[in-house]
């Protein structure tokens, strides 16, 4: 703990007393560990909890104040996942992280109405980007319409700046999750002049063979994929199957983990996806999570899923909301936060290298702010590529930026049509 961290938790300390023991700061997980999800969402929950642990074992918490994760098993399933919100709001949550784009929908008038924010990071309504409207919703580090024009770009590179005569495919989860590029897409198509075609699959996405008989049929130049658990898989075997060219197939974050790409063996090799932050194990925060969670049995899962992309990705969930935390126990000077403190924490985060390196996580992620009217971040991401031979995933790309011209003005006109739904007058920031 660095000498600002002991002086900010020892003058806390002192405002609160030595005596009676501090509550428990509640991270409540929206988990899924069974279904058809699980090997996407086990890693995830394992990630979110082991930072949560170590926290608490090497630091004593966040400020002095432990932190408790509180799993409630969603499935998946957006009305299971309404369900955990109703049955653990109550009980000192600060922060919901659904983990999933249609428990979010379904949470961001629930949990506005009752004073408790929301992270969907990297997933969710990106128009939540937008504070002014969504002063409970973030989605920092970026956002789904980011994802697609971050894609975009990286073709452009490919191509040489022009995708002009181009054909793009989307090959999407038929849900909320997987609808939300499209507006953002046809957008894109219409400024570089490509061909965009949405091909719908329906969950859980085991059987796709029509999908992928329509894009060998089409022929597009590029076939992107917003897809979740074993549509990942199936999709990347489908696509090995018809020898599409796997370095001209790109997946959102959610489509690049190792188990998207291992069940397709060589097929896979090239497969891209776009990164929230940089894959592997390699950080120095690793050797304490060994010391104070895997090594003293205290680890949320096995200890298989550690360094994988999507560990990291929930690890990186539960720091973001940790130092988010320790942000609102500074700006109201007290250790004990509410879910109102902690709203404000988020909306004054920020991530910058130093810190990220304080952390044991130097280079991992993106440097961002967020601010009253941006709950969205950079809006920045990477490209990585799969390389069967290593069984690792390589990042190919430096941080690639988003059309902020055609991104900003949908945030808007999407976000002003749902104050004007609900009468909810936009903030003065």
């Amino acid at each position: 703990m660095s000498i600002k961290k002991l002086a900010i938790a020892g003058a806390m300390a002192a405002m609160m007393g030595a005596a009676p023991a501090m509550a428990e700061m509640v991270f409540p997980s929206l988990s899924y560990r069974t279904g058809p999800y699980a090997p996407n969402g086990i890693p995830f929950a394992d990630g979110y909890a082991d930072y949560f642990t170590l926290l608490n074992e090497r630091d004593g918490g966040i400020g002095g104040v432990a932190a408790k994760v509180l799993e409630c098993e969603t499935g998946y399933n957006t009305e299971k996942g309404v369900e955990c919100y109703e049955s653990t709001k109550g009980q000192g949550a600060l922060v919901y992280q659904p983990l999933s784009t249609g428990i979010t929908y379904q949470l961001i008038p629930k949990a506005s109405a009752d004073g408790i924010p929301v992270h969907s990071m990297g997933y969710g309504r990106t128009s939540a980007a937008n504070g002014k409207v969504f002063e409970w919703v973030f989605n920092y580090p970026a956002t789904y319409w980011d994802g697609a024009s971050i894609a975009v770009n990286h073709i452009m590179d490919l191509e040489g700046g022009s995708l002009s005569g181009k054909k793009i495919s989307l090959v999407f989860h038929n849900s909320a999750y997987g609808k939300e590029p499209i507006r953002t897409l046809e957008e894109l198509g219409k400024k570089h002049g490509f061909t965009f075609t949405a091909i719908p699959v329906d969950h859980p996405g085991q059987e796709q063979k029509s999908q992928w008989l329509q894009i060998r049929r089409d022929r597009p130049d590029y076939v992107l994929m917003w897809g979740w658990g074993v549509m990942n898989s199936v999709a990347i075997q489908e696509a090995a199957n018809i020898r599409f060219p796997m370095d001209r197939f790109i997946g959102i974050w959610w489509s690049g983990s190792e188990n998207d790409v291992l069940p397709a063996g060589d097929g896979a090799n090239g497969y891209k996806a776009l990164a929230l932050a940089n894959p592997g194990g390699d950080y120095p925060i690793y050797a304490d999570l060994k010391q104070h969670v895997y090594d003293t049995g205290k680890a949320a899962g096995d200890g298989s899923n550690a360094g994988t992309v999507l560990y990291n990705r929930g690890m990186y969930a539960a720091l973001l909301a940790a130092e988010a935390a320790k942000k609102a126990q500074e700006i109201h000077s007290t250790a004990e936060i509410t879910p109102a403190m902690m709203r404000d924490g988020m909306e004054a985060l920020n991530i910058d290298a130093a810190l990220m390196s304080s952390l044991g996580l130097p280079d991992f992620g993106p440097e961002f702010s967020v601010s009253c009217a941006n709950h969205g971040g950079s809006g920045i991401g990477k490209v990585q590529q799969w390389d069967t031979s290593s069984k690792k995933w390589t990042v190919i790309t430096d941080w690639i930026s988003a059309d902020r011209s055609v991104i900003d003005p949908l945030i808007a006109e999407d976000a002003d049509a749902y104050a004007a739904e609900n009468s909810i007058t936009p903030r003065g920031c």
